[in-house]
């Protein structure tokens, strides 16, 4: 759609053609004048000699890939495991051009993926593909066509309803069975529900023994979330050597922080007989069990570090006794008709003090 305005007595044009958009001031004060000005850059346009014509890099994705890769890295949202994205999306679509990709041939792969990963992954892998093209497209290396293509690409529906948690007895095997420089990143999991990444990145800058709390300030949706130390953590840390060479907590023989711990895991799980059990299950053990011990959801989600409260909410089924005696509640307040220091009852007691609820992990240690 083309369109002619004034702006201080001139008449401006502003136009698109290809996904491109012209817009530039026509010289004109008469609208006759003006038009023939407008119709004569159009057929520019049409040849790609356009004025007012951005310059769109015929890239390929590998190209693009490389710029995105230099920016996102310096990002608050930014995670060790977007290297993967990246790459994956280079081996993938890499030898194309930008201007060919399109949701076919994404779909097509989305499709094929399925069969090796789950949902959940093909859909981070596409969603780094979508903002990958988003930027390129501020960038002027990708057109508004080619990148409308691209993020017409539907995510995949995901089932996150998986909640598999280890038994108290459990978590104490699963601990004795793993090598020394395991031990100690599998208890900081099942006693504070951090993520893997954030484990093993961890630096003794974040860990305040003296305020008892660990500061994640990078995570996995960009908010900072303060997790209390309780009293088994405050001993390992204690015990932990504290290098020169390195500021990571966990660290090998040569100092540098682990970056796969996947494998020795396997072999604590096989020795310790746990079956269909991640890493990140010790997040979901965790807050199962805080639950169980009747901590309110709305501190559990503070403490994972969930946005809203929907994902928290899968481990509402474990508190039913939780729930029956928060109704008991109603039992004090309907007979005595006072509401006596109701803020001294259960719903506003000790339960919502971060400092104490970590408390409830003591026992395996």
């Amino acid at each position: 759609m083309s369109r002619l305005y004034k702006r201080e007595n001139v008449y401006w044009y502003d136009f698109r053609m290809n996904g491109i958009r012209y817009r530039k001031s026509t010289g004109k004060t008469k609208r006759r004048e003006a038009e023939e000005v407008l119709d004569s850059e159009r057929e520019k346009a049409k040849a790609g000699e356009g004025a007012g014509a951005k310059k769109i890099k015929d890239c390929t994705v590998a190209v693009l890939a490389e710029e995105y890769s230099k920016w996102v890295k310096f990002q608050k949202s930014y995670m060790v495991s977007k290297r993967f994205f990246i790459k994956h999306i280079v081996e993938t679509f890499g030898h194309l051009r930008v201007r060919d990709l399109n949701a076919r041939i994404v779909e097509q792969w989305q499709t094929e993926r399925l069969e090796l990963r789950k949902p959940a992954t093909v859909n981070r892998i596409t969603s780094c593909l979508r903002h990958m093209v988003t930027q390129g497209q501020k960038w002027e290396m990708v057109d508004e066509e080619s990148a409308k293509r691209i993020k017409s690409v539907k995510l995949l529906k995901e089932d996150n309803k998986r909640l598999r948690f280890l038994t108290l007895e459990e978590c104490q095997r699963l601990i004795d069975c793993c090598q020394e420089h395991l031990k100690p990143i599998v208890t900081v999991a099942l006693h504070t529900g951090m993520r893997r990444g954030e484990i093993l990145n961890l630096r003794w800058e974040q860990v305040d023994l003296q305020h008892y709390f660990i500061l994640l300030d990078k995570t996995k949706n960009g908010t900072r979330r303060e997790i209390p130390i309780n009293s088994t953590l405050e001993e390992l840390f204690q015990s932990l050597p504290r290098g020169t060479e390195s500021n990571y907590v966990f660290v090998n023989k040569d100092g540098k922080p682990y970056r796969d711990i996947k494998r020795s895991f396997s072999a604590a799980l096989q020795r310790a007989g746990i079956n269909d059990f991640r890493f990140h299950d010790c997040r979901h053990t965790m807050a199962s069990h805080l639950v169980m011990a009747g901590i309110d959801l709305t501190t559990v989600k503070e403490l994972l570090g969930h946005k809203d409260i929907t994902m928290t909410l899968r481990y509402s089924h474990l508190a039913p006794g939780h729930k029956r005696k928060a109704v008991q509640v109603l039992d004090r307040i309907m007979e005595k008709n006072e509401g006596e220091d109701f803020e001294n009852g259960y719903i506003l007691g000790t339960i919502s003090k971060k400092d104490n609820i970590v408390k409830a992990l003591s026992p395996w240690q």
